[in-house]
């Protein structure tokens, strides 16, 4: 069990490195200066607004998926991402709830906060929760873990301050980044949700990330059998945080 453990973890290591070494030579998208960037993000989260507008009027929870492309279904059909696995697991066990695809891919969480308040603005009535899952792009662009600490406290605080409910979804550091990045970064996420009294699904990836029969050919995003892998973990935590 161990040694399946160091291999994952070798694998996933691996991964990150030579998406790394893409991420380094692709120019930053940043080119067309006619609109603000951090708008055009927002609007393209917020594809499935109309639909959200719709629903959200009915009864049930909703629920807020917030985050960069392990939330947005990248490379997936329109009903394999996570917001759509995530409403169907949720209903099968009982809680009804429409999942709100507020997510970007690429994006990290500097880009998240700046697009916070486009996002719940938009929406047309309050969240009952926000599942917040920043901090991957952070870490594949070697950002700081100060500053992921900084952008994802200022996201909770934010959403304390309009009095909706968080939980956080967590990254970890891949053993590339050496052990002083790990060590800064991967204490994040249970710092901040026992300082907020969040809920935290430890890792996003879990069980999913070195197993390719869940992953995308890529090995990092998951495949719509790895989003359903995700959702069996994820969303027993969300159905206890909207019953409280």
């Amino acid at each position: 069990m161990k040694n399946e453990a160091m291999k994952t973890l070798f694998s996933y290591g691996v991964l990150i490195a030579l998406v790394q070494l893409v991420t380094a030579c692709t120019p930053a998208d940043n080119t067309n200066n006619s609109a603000d960037p951090a708008t055009e993000h927002a609007q393209a989260a917020s594809g499935n607004r109309g639909e959200a507008l719709q629903k959200t009027d009915k009864n049930g929870a909703l629920v807020v998926a917030f985050g960069d492309s392990l939330f947005a279904g990248y490379q997936l059909g329109r009903e394999e991402g996570f917001a759509p696995a995530l409403e169907r697991g949720l209903k099968a066990d009982g809680t009804v709830a429409h999942v709100f695809n507020a997510a970007v891919s690429g994006d990290t969480s500097a880009a998240g906060l700046r697009r916070l308040g486009f996002v719940l603005d938009g929406l047309s009535r309050k969240p009952d929760l926000v599942i917040v899952g920043f901090g991957g792009n952070d870490m594949l662009r070697g950002l700081s873990p100060q500053e992921t600490r900084e952008n994802l406290t200022a996201i909770l605080d934010e959403l304390k301050r309009r009095n909706i409910p968080a939980m956080l979804a967590g990254m970890v550091a891949a053993p590339n980044m050496g052990s002083d990045y790990a060590k800064a970064f991967n204490p994040i996420y249970p710092d901040l949700a026992r300082t907020y009294g969040v809920p935290l699904y430890p890792f996003i990836l879990n069980g999913v990330i070195g197993n390719d029969a869940l992953l995308l050919p890529d090995g990092i995003h998951p495949n719509p059998q790895g989003v359903e892998q995700i959702i069996g973990g994820i969303a027993p935590l969300v159905a206890r945080a909207l019953e409280n």
